[in-house]
């Protein structure tokens, strides 16, 4: 669940050109070119660390189940 609202967090965040904030810092930073796939991307890995983390703490199901 996780991952899906971090992906429509990047996907709203692209309608404001954040895609191009973010790729430019990252080539600015790291001096390596990305593309909108790698910021795509890390919105998915931390969505699901996000996950992850919830199925631990063993919230996951309780939000899955809305209680």
């Amino acid at each position: 669940m996780t991952i899906a609202s971090f992906l429509i967090i990047a996907w709203i965040l692209s309608w404001f050109k954040f895609e191009q904030l973010f790729i430019q810092a990252f080539k600015e930073l790291f001096n390596k070119e990305v593309t909108k796939a790698t910021y795509y991307f890390i919105f998915f890995c931390i969505g699901t660390i996000g996950d992850i983390t919830l199925f631990f703490n063993g919230t996951f199901y309780n939000v899955l189940s809305g209680k």
